[in-house]
């Protein structure tokens, strides 16, 4: 669960539902206690749930102000004892932290600041917790902080300026980089966002954010954010709308996009040792939309690809060390699995999903039938 304690949304001069600002005076060293109960009890509350909190200790325009209302309140000077404050605070609690938010690192002044916040994190909590950091639209951490040694894993932003924006590709490239480091999309498309900003052009759909997170996960990421517009900002009436929001953050828990990550999960969870591999697709594997993605064991007992329209695939089964191979598919929309046949390994072979079109994507599983 993504939150931030120094909010985007004016967060240092809009008090929270009680009253209370984070800072006196906007003054990272000089935090209020009041405010930062409730932070406790928040963390408390995810971590009782069995949540981890991917908790931002500002947004990126308390840094580098961009279009944000700022004020840049950051120096080199005072990042590291407010990172110490709070890693000595939530020493305890099931927390990654995340730098930036949604900023780029343009300058050498802002490296300081981040490397700052990264050492005082360090200090207070020992280094006992991840650290990565949320870059700016169509960016990734990688781009410039992966040979920094307090950044753990990247994460990049595949962002909402257009539909099936091939996030694949940036999670392609921070795969392979050296030195090795875990990747992951921490902003791609929210469910019920519209689509570059813009009205006209429609809003996110549950079947944009399934193809988001299957294309990631399949490209090797190791793990993945859902978002929804209503959400991030917890907009209800009376507040302003942001990015022409159309219904509560209470209405919106109950979004389809929302429930069917829950699939993606309970496909991926048990498959962690797993290989992006494009080279199972002995035909294009298409673009746009139409974009198909595999993955499969380590040691070649599985696959599992990705047809965003129910296209038919070919499939390399030789790339496979299996000889019989249990054919099945998963409808990411509800979760079930339909089980197709067992079949003989042989070369190149078809496989047709139970239906095609838009909004009609499906997850082709090939297992071993020896491990079954």
């Amino acid at each position: 669960i993504q939150a931030v304690v120094l909010a985007e949304q004016n967060g240092l001069r809009e008090p929270n539902a009680y009253g209370d600002l984070p800072l006196h005076d906007e003054d990272p060293a000089h935090p209020n206690e009041a405010y930062f109960q409730h932070v406790d009890w928040i963390v408390r509350r995810a971590n009782a749930l069995g949540l981890y909190v991917g908790l931002l200790p500002t947004w990126g325009d308390k840094v580098h102000r961009m279009w944000g209302a700022g004020p840049e309140i950051f120096t080199p000077d005072n990042a590291e004892p407010y990172g110490e404050f709070l890693g000595r605070r939530y020493r305890g609690s099931h927390i990654i932290w995340i730098l930036g938010g949604d900023r780029p690192v343009e300058t050498n002044r802002h490296l300081e600041i981040w490397r700052a916040l990264a050492a005082g994190l360090r200090k207070g909590d020992g280094g006992t917790h991840l650290i990565t950091y949320h870059p700016m639209g169509w960016m990734s951490s990688a781009d410039k902080l992966h040979a920094e040694p307090w950044l753990d894993f990247n994460m990049i932003q595949s962002g909402h300026s257009r539909r099936n924006a091939p996030n694949y590709e940036l999670i392609s490239r921070d795969y392979q980089r050296v030195p090795i480091k875990p990747c992951m999309d921490g902003e791609p498309c929210y469910e019920d966002h519209p689509v570059n900003w813009r009205e006209e052009n429609g809003y996110f759909s549950d079947y944009d954010v399934r193809k988001a997170a299957y294309w990631a996960l399949f490209a090797g990421a190791h793990g993945h954010t859902y978002g929804a517009q209503p959400i991030w900002q917890m907009w209800a009436p009376p507040r302003p709308k942001v990015s022409f929001v159309r219904r509560s953050w209470r209405e919106a828990l109950a979004l389809p996009g929302a429930a069917q990550m829950r699939h993606v999960k309970e496909l991926m969870l048990p498959r962690v040792r797993r290989l992006p591999d494009q080279d199972l697709l002995p035909s294009d594997a298409g673009s746009e939309g139409e974009h198909i993605r595999a993955t499969r064991d380590e040691h070649g007992r599985w696959a599992l690809v990705y047809l965003p329209v129910g296209q038919p695939v070919s499939i390399d089964t030789g790339k496979l060390r299996a000889r019989t191979l249990n054919v099945s598919w998963l409808d990411p929309r509800s979760g079930t699995r339909h089980k197709a046949s067992t079949c003989r390994a042989s070369g190149v072979m078809g496989f047709a999903p139970p239906s095609s079109g838009l909004g009609q994507d499906w997850v082709l599983i090939l297992e071993d039938s020896r491990a079954s």
